[in-house]
């Protein structure tokens, strides 16, 4: 992965020639402030030379501790420069060849966490065309791999939600996520905790469907021993275990009116009560919440707090349901399929297995996509996994535009009767139908494909299969 693509490109081309062309020397933060990632600037002794705010940032220190100190111990830890510990060093190469090269180091940060980063190295030249100092910018790839792994796809959808997330996840505002069931909000917030500023701190989960009002309120906000029966002992509440980290409210529609009352006063004051308790408590918590439900409406159905409703609503963000974002089905199945044992045997997916998940429309989305690949991969078992191993429900469901919507019928060839554990008594084209919509079609298998909501490939299989069976009889 190139750490510095398109625009960051150009721009970090363009702040080097303004060092190069305006600055005696590198000695200015606002202009290598506008490289996106960790930049410095070093001499030929390995001296740091000027930091941007990311850098400093990364290894948490002041300009004052990075200025005058080598790369390879702020970096490395090390008392002597890189190429002599065996690893190729950017800086000599540069300096050698008074050219620029891209390397993977293992770097050290610093808390001493082993991390692999892609650097970047141009050199910077005096008024005789040599080399006076190596500027070098970097990009985590362990971070990258890792919030690939949190949010997968590249979808238009996609792409448009986590530029979104990359907006606000640095910021301290309350975020409501909202989006259907199954589409990944969990995960969407994991991947705003870890982008944010307290991403060091714990990430507490609350869900308020699975708990019943006293337990709710116990729970959130912790509460006094004696404060109620069987309240034994005093308990800490999820706001206090999320002191200085993030904490997610699940399902927040399903807050009792009572206790809605009582997170407004947190999330505007940042103090609370516990349960029984008399002493007003002050944490530092920044607070995601998630719905599948229209608070705008409960509002108006007098169920769901109008003030509450409107501090929620400071950054919203709808998570897209996986039928809007298809371009992101392959690689969320192989994703799927790589973390079950045995799943990775079936990656990459072959074409035919690729077209019948993308046409499925995914009521229970990316959550339903992880179970179908699952089934899929215990039916396989040690063979191919093909079209026959995927199973799909059929039943209405309803959209986030509260339209009732019917799910597409399954691949016909699944044999039930081999696998009658899975109990599933809808959506599959009997022999019947698939030959009757062949006689509706004169036999055309794309008209018969489409009439049946399945592919030609599909048809020309399951004509296959039949005509097979006939063979045989």
């Amino acid at each position: 992965m190139n750490s510095c693509q398109g625009g960051e490109a150009n721009r970090f081309l363009w702040v080097l020639n303004m060092i190069h062309k305006k600055f005696e020397s590198p000695h200015c933060k606002d202009i290598i402030d506008l490289i996106p990632e960790p930049f410095v600037i070093i001499n030929k002794k390995y001296q740091i030379v000027a930091a941007n705010k990311h850098y400093r940032k990364k290894y948490e220190r002041a300009d004052s501790e990075i200025i005058g100190d080598t790369c390879y111990h702020i970096s490395h830890n090390s008392d002597a420069p890189c190429h002599e510990k065996g690893e190729h060093c950017p800086l000599k190469s540069v300096f050698d060849s008074g050219q620029p090269t891209e390397v993977i180091h293992v770097h050290y940060d610093n808390e001493g966490g082993k991390e692999h980063v892609q650097l970047r190295a141009q050199p910077i030249l005096d008024d005789d065309g040599s080399v006076k100092y190596m500027a070098e910018s970097m990009i985590c790839l362990d971070e990258v791999i890792k919030a690939e792994q949190m949010l997968i796809g590249r979808s238009s959808p996609m792409i448009r939600l986590t530029s979104l997330l990359q907006r606000v996840a640095p910021t301290r505002s309350t975020v409501l996520l909202t989006g259907e069931s199954g589409v990944g909000k969990e995960k969407v917030s994991e991947y705003l905790h870890h982008f944010s500023n307290c991403h060091k701190g714990p990430f507490v989960i609350v869900d308020c469907s699975t708990l019943g009002e006293q337990l709710i309120e116990s729970e959130l906000f912790g509460h006094e021993k004696g404060s109620f029966t069987g309240a034994t002992d005093k308990k800490t509440g999820l706001i206090e275990s999320a002191n200085t980290g993030t904490l997610f409210i699940d399902e927040i529609s399903e807050l009792p009116l009572p206790l809605q009352a009582k997170l407004l006063r947190f999330l505007e004051t940042g103090t609370y009560r516990t349960v029984g308790g008399t002493k007003y408590k002050q944490v530092d918590v920044r607070v995601i919440a998630a719905t599948n439900r229209n608070l705008r409406q409960m509002v108006e159905e007098k169920k769901f707090r109008n003030d509450l409703y409107f501090r929620l609503t400071a950054f919203p963000v709808e998570v897209p349901p996986l039928r809007e974002r298809k371009d992101d089905i392959p690689a969320l199945a192989e994703h799927f399929l790589s973390a079950i044992e045995g799943g990775s045997s079936h990656v990459p997916l072959s074409e035919e297995v690729i077209e019948d998940l993308i046409k499925y429309d995914y009521p229970g989305n990316v959550r339903e996509l992880r179970n179908i690949m699952e089934r899929a991969c215990i039916l396989a078992n040690l063979g191919t996994m093909d079209p026959e191993h995927l199973i799909f429900e059929q039943f209405t469901y309803i959209n986030s535009n509260s339209e009732v919507v019917q799910s597409p019928e399954n691949n016909p060839e699944f044999d039930l009767d081999k696998h009658d554990y899975l109990n599933r008594s809808h959506g599959r084209h009997n022999k019947d139908r698939i030959l009757d919509a062949l006689r509706q079609c004169n036999g055309n298998r794309s008209d018969a494909a489409n009439m049946l909501g399945v592919s030609e490939r599909t048809i020309y299989r399951y004509v296959k299969k039949l005509r097979d069976e006939k063979q045989v009889s």
